[in-house]
């Protein structure tokens, strides 16, 4: 009989270490599965680990993809160290998007160019409204955040599809589902001609940078952390539940709703029904890959980008289905949650008798 037996202290290198070996045995499971459908292992492997490096314009596009990923892990990394299980990223990302996106749509061809600011922040408020219906619901009624935040997420869907449906839809789009194109004041600027890398990539890594200086060297900082570590050692402290709950869901409310405004006013510049591909989703892989530390998240946003990545064009060159990259997801967050089981447990074989015991 097979029972796991509580380790007398988990080794810190393990830990660490665990996320690699979870990417590797990821890795290794997709070469086996390429085998299976009959395709060159090492042509599949290819497009996850080496095109999506492969020259300027495809860093560009793994700037493109990491950013919203990176600011919802770096949200959501607050969240989960402060023991507030808030998995609707998505949806506070899309709240991000209508409320920068309504902004972006006032401004017209003499608006000025730093227009854009106002956009950002209206996009970084609407995440954060978003976010703070799931805090009021568990604060006030003691609702589960994590039920909550899923079921707004599908509200918050619906209602954009109503906006570009309808009144927000472009009179000139062929009845298109999506807004018009935004003006030039509402854009986010392209960092480096010939890709589409734009200026959120400095927003996120300023965001990574904030992040970690809020919970390594400031006090509320510290409550958070003690308050998500040791809720028993944080009351008897005088730490706030509340305070905790109310500042880690408006922080990554607002970094959710960077990463929506972020998206439609960088590479799509109009607002659709698909502005996100469920980054919301993978970023909660992103901040566990990253061990919940923000430039761990930073580097898991990066691994997460490429996934995505190799995905579009193992769907375009190999004719493999976009479900392959939710595969890869998959597959290193059932292989991490069993590397961490691994390094706080060890497996003990007993007798059935010994067991009852």
């Amino acid at each position: 009989m097979i029972q796991l037996e509580p380790r007398a202290a988990a080794s810190r290198l393990a830990a660490w270490l665990s996320p690699l070996v979870a990417l590797a045995l990821t890795m290794l499971g997709g070469a086996a599965l390429f085998a299976m459908l009959g395709i060159d292992a090492w042509q599949g492997l290819r497009l996850f680990l080496v095109e999506p490096f492969n020259g300027v314009y495809a860093w560009g596009e793994l700037a493109v993809k990491a950013v919203p990923l990176v600011l919802c892990a770096v949200g959501l990394s607050l969240c989960f160290r402060a023991n507030v299980w808030n998995i609707g990223a998505e949806g506070q990302l899309i709240a991000g998007a209508i409320a920068g996106g309504g902004v972006a749509l006032l401004a017209g061809p003499d608006t000025w160019r730093g227009y854009v600011a106002l956009v950002m922040a209206a996009g970084m408020l609407g995440g954060m409204l978003w976010a703070a219906l799931t805090a009021w619901l568990k604060d006030r009624f003691g609702a589960n955040e994590m039920l909550v935040s899923l079921m707004l997420t599908y509200v918050v869907q619906l209602l954009l599809g109503y906006l570009v449906f309808g009144p927000w839809r472009d009179p000139y789009g062929y009845n298109f589902p999506q807004s018009r194109s935004f003006d030039e004041a509402a854009v986010l600027p392209v960092l480096w001609e010939g890709t589409r890398a734009h200026a959120g990539l400095w927003l996120a890594l300023a965001a990574t940078g904030a992040a970690w200086l809020f919970l390594a060297r400031s006090h509320p900082g510290f409550r958070l952390r003690v308050t998500g570590a040791a809720p028993a050692a944080a009351r008897y402290a005088g730490y706030s539940p509340r305070q905790a709950l109310w500042t880690s869901m408006l922080a990554c409310g607002a970094l959710a709703g960077l990463a929506g405004i972020g998206e439609v006013a960088g590479p799509m510049q109009r607002l659709t029904t698909s502005v996100s591909p469920g980054y919301g989703f993978a970023a909660v892989i992103a901040a566990f890959l990253g061990r919940l530390h923000p430039a761990g998240a930073l580097l898991a946003g990066l691994v997460m980008a490429a996934l995505y990545i190799g995905g579009e064009l193992a769907q375009s060159r190999l004719g493999l289905p976009a479900s392959i990259v939710g595969v890869f997801q998959g597959l290193a967050l059932a292989l991490l949650l069993l590397g961490d089981t691994l390094v706080r447990y060890r497996i003990r074989w007993r007798r059935p008798a010994a067991a009852a015991r």
